[in-house]
């Protein structure tokens, strides 16, 4: 699988089937640790490596084990969790609202410092699906971790579609959790669901 191709799939069917067209440093080390790709439990997320829960809404379809397997370098690039309203095969009149976290190293994004960082190359393939970024990336604390956010809209035939993507950077990788959905409120009550630790909250902009 290569860099981004997760998301673009991702972005490609969660659009409605209605007509829509879809400064130099040194080099980041590469990842230290294994990651553990996870598993669902209880309709709950779990995954140890990161040490974050995401809790899937009730009757949505699970495609995470066909991206794994469509993935060329595990070590580099591994989807973690990727789920969807409907299945992306199904037309719809509406956004297929969805929410995929993956989690590349670092090495693959020479001289990523920070976790704001990673919204420049990130922004490469949302401009070329359509979106535009309604905001900066900015600090977006969940349960104390040190998470970037960035916020992005595209206008469809239908309506809009409202993206939210996280970044993080831990254990020699960037974690990313996106978030797609028809309208803010949404996007929102789907972030809502992710936490760090047993008793955590999502933290609040």
């Amino acid at each position: 699988m290569s860099r981004y191709s997760a998301l673009v799939w991702v972005l490609a069917v969660a659009m409605p089937l209605c007509g829509q067209t879809s400064s130099a440093s040194k080099p980041a080390p590469p990842a230290t640790a294994a990651v553990e790709p996870g598993e669902i439990s209880a309709g709950v997320y779990h995954n140890p490596s990161f040490g974050f829960t995401y809790k899937l809404p009730y009757g949505w379809v699970d495609r995470t084990s066909e991206m794994r397997e469509a993935s060329t370098d595990p070590a580099k690039s591994m989807v973690l969790l990727e789920v969807f309203q409907r299945p992306p095969e199904a037309t719809g009149s509406t956004v297929n609202s969805a929410v995929v976290i993956a989690a590349e190293s670092i090495s693959s994004y020479p001289g990523l410092k920070d976790a704001a960082q990673y919204f420049g190359p990130l922004g490469e393939i949302t401009t070329t699906n359509g979106l535009a970024a309604v905001n900066e990336p900015y600090e977006f604390p969940v349960d104390a971790k040190p998470i970037v956010r960035r916020d992005f809209i595209k206008q469809l035939a239908v309506g809009s579609m409202h993206q939210s993507t996280l970044a993080w950077l831990a254990r020699g990788y960037v974690v990313s959790f996106t978030f797609i959905a028809s309208n803010d409120d949404e996007v929102t009550e789907l972030l809502e669901s992710l936490t760090f630790g047993k008793k955590a909250a999502v933290g609040r902009k």
